[in-house]
């Protein structure tokens, strides 16, 4: 197998309990390199404590977290920081300062992480709001934006120092349908431009599944099928029926707008 074809991450068996809660029960998960994985599941299925585990936020009792073939619950503070230097993030709520610009937020990373002059981080956080489709909003300010803009934003902040893996957690919360879609294209065409691995946490089916390349069911403490698009929608899978007739009605096939 070709390096590009092997995981960027993998979680193997993982087991996470929350006092007498077990959420996870050796749930297994590769992420491929350079594709875009939707993790999808009812609400309280542990979708979003998997994200966590994968950005080191939490350490599984039992199990493995291998980013580049390296258990990131096991290491040191300072290696953990030097992975998180690949890894970008937008959050639910896209986490931006009301206090700082437009600018300032998207600067903020290369500030911290990096030495470059002013000029060239000007150059960087004008190309990345260039990207999102964002002219002319450098100096205002978050309260400033609509929520799509925030996102859009928030995004940019994400792969300001062109990380290798993009983590989205639930990215549409609080957007209509209209901006939803909008979004989701951006996603897809940011991703398709720039080649990096997303993993993206999602309530929305059927939308999400158009930017896809893996849809994978969390239920029951464990993943359940991780599969292209249309294969999953086929699945025979009794856990992914029931969560394509919950959530669509009739099988999705795909058809319609295409991104």
């Amino acid at each position: 197998m070709t390096e590009q074809r092997d995981p960027i991450i993998r979680l193997v068996e993982i087991e996470k309990s929350f006092g007498t809660q077990k959420v996870l029960r050796k749930a297994s998960l590769d992420i491929r390199t350079g594709k875009a994985t939707v993790i999808v599941g009812g609400s309280g299925q542990g979708k979003s404590v998997l994200l966590k585990h994968m950005l080191g936020l939490l350490k599984p009792d039992n199990g493995q977290v291998l980013i580049h073939g390296k258990d990131i619950s096991r290491m040191k503070k300072n290696e953990l920081m030097e992975v998180r230097r690949d890894i970008g993030v937008l959050f639910q709520s896209s986490a931006l300062f009301d206090s700082i610009t437009v600018y300032e937020n998207v600067a903020l990373p290369l500030r911290e992480r990096t030495k470059l002059k002013e000029a060239e981080i000007g150059r960087i956080v004008k190309e990345k709001l260039a990207l999102m489709d964002l002219h002319g909003v450098e100096e205002k300010y978050p309260a400033q934006l609509s929520g799509g803009m925030r996102k859009r934003v928030g995004l940019a902040r994400a792969l300001v120092l062109d990380p290798k893996i993009v983590f989205l957690d639930e990215p549409t919360t609080g957007l209509d349908v209209k901006r939803s879609e909008e979004i989701y294209k951006l996603f897809h065409h940011t991703q398709r431009k720039l080649g990096y691995t997303s993993v993206i946490v999602s309530h929305d089916a059927p939308k999400i599944f158009k930017l896809a390349d893996y849809v994978a069911l969390v239920a029951d403490g464990k993943i359940q099928e991780c599969l292209p698009p249309e294969d999953f929608q086929t699945s025979e899978n009794p856990y992914v029926k029931a969560f394509i007739q919950a959530t669509m009605g009739e099988i999705y096939r795909g058809e319609g707008e295409s991104l």
